[in-house]
């Protein structure tokens, strides 16, 4: 495998309905793999608005199964066609009444990996999660694709450095974040944490957040997104602050090895002294 990792991520305004959100993913996983993307994330919840500024049972209707719906399946076909990796953040029907936040995982030949649900469902003004999803119940999963081994981590869940650290000593080299967060809340933030999280645990982190306001309600989703590795610098710019973006980097996975032979984060850890965290 090649020392360089061509890596995308799809940032996209809401354009008022599913299938035109899905058309205009579907059109840019194509261009970001006319420019030899090899992996592409898009942004969390993609198909739809972010409809989690309001409480509204009608939004149940965005679920859909994985990896048997629909979008699922047409993911797969994409993939398949570019030869591309493909993270898919989506809306999951478990069964009737069962609903997670949770992003698929498709390889480069269209096959299905898995899944992630999302762990941590916050519950704020504008950020009413916990009406949509049950906390995700498949614990940090790192898949082993066709640019090796990835993670997922959606939106709040960067908020928690456990996760971060699971995916970490699972062997994950890539980790993306999608993202649904707007301006006033978290935005001095948002070049903090992600940042942070590629230094403590010394891989790439690609973090996609969508752009514009939508009709439900006043966040303005801030995009720039962008791609940080695991000295906590960003790879090239961040994407726009207003604007759809596809971002395309080289992610040189030979700096992890550096990286970690420098600060040796892995070896100084005491997990013997961790205990009482998860007895609080």
């Amino acid at each position: 495998m090649s020392d360089l990792v061509r890596a995308g991520l799809i940032q996209q305004r809401w354009t008022g309905d599913k299938d035109s959100m899905i058309a205009n993913a579907v059109d840019a996983i194509g261009k970001a793999a006319s420019q030899g993307t090899q992996v592409v994330c898009l942004q969390e919840l993609f198909y739809g608005p972010y409809f989690c500024q309001i409480q509204d049972a009608d939004y149940y209707s965005y679920t859909e199964g994985i990896p048997d719906g629909p979008t699922t399946k047409l993911m797969q076909e994409v993939a398949e066609r570019h030869g591309v990796v493909l993270v898919v953040p989506m809306y999951e029907q478990e069964q009737p009444g069962v609903y997670y936040n949770t992003a698929a995982v498709i390889d480069a030949d269209g096959k299905y990996l898995g899944k992630h649900r999302k762990n941590h469902i916050p519950q704020v003004k504008g950020f009413w999660e916990k009406f949509y999803f049950r906390p995700g119940n498949l614990g940090y999963p790192v898949f082993d694709t066709a640019v090796g081994r990835i993670g997922v981590y959606i939106c709040y869940e960067r908020h928690f450095p456990e996760g971060w650290r699971a995916l970490g000593l699972a062997g994950a080299k890539i980790v993306f974040n999608p993202s649904a967060t707007s301006r006033g809340l978290s935005e001095y933030l948002w070049r903090l944490e992600q940042p942070a999280a590629a230094v403590a645990n010394e891989y790439y982190v690609g973090t996609i957040n969508r752009v514009g306001v939508e009709p439900l309600g006043d966040n303005d989703f801030y995009g720039q997104s962008y791609f940080a590795d695991p000295r906590g610098q960003l790879v090239g710019e961040a994407a726009s602050d207003t604007e759809e973006e596809i971002v395309v980097r080289d992610l040189d996975m030979g700096r992890l090895a550096e990286v970690r032979d420098l600060w040796a984060f892995y070896r100084d850890r005491r997990p013997d002294s961790y205990g009482p965290l998860t007895e609080a």
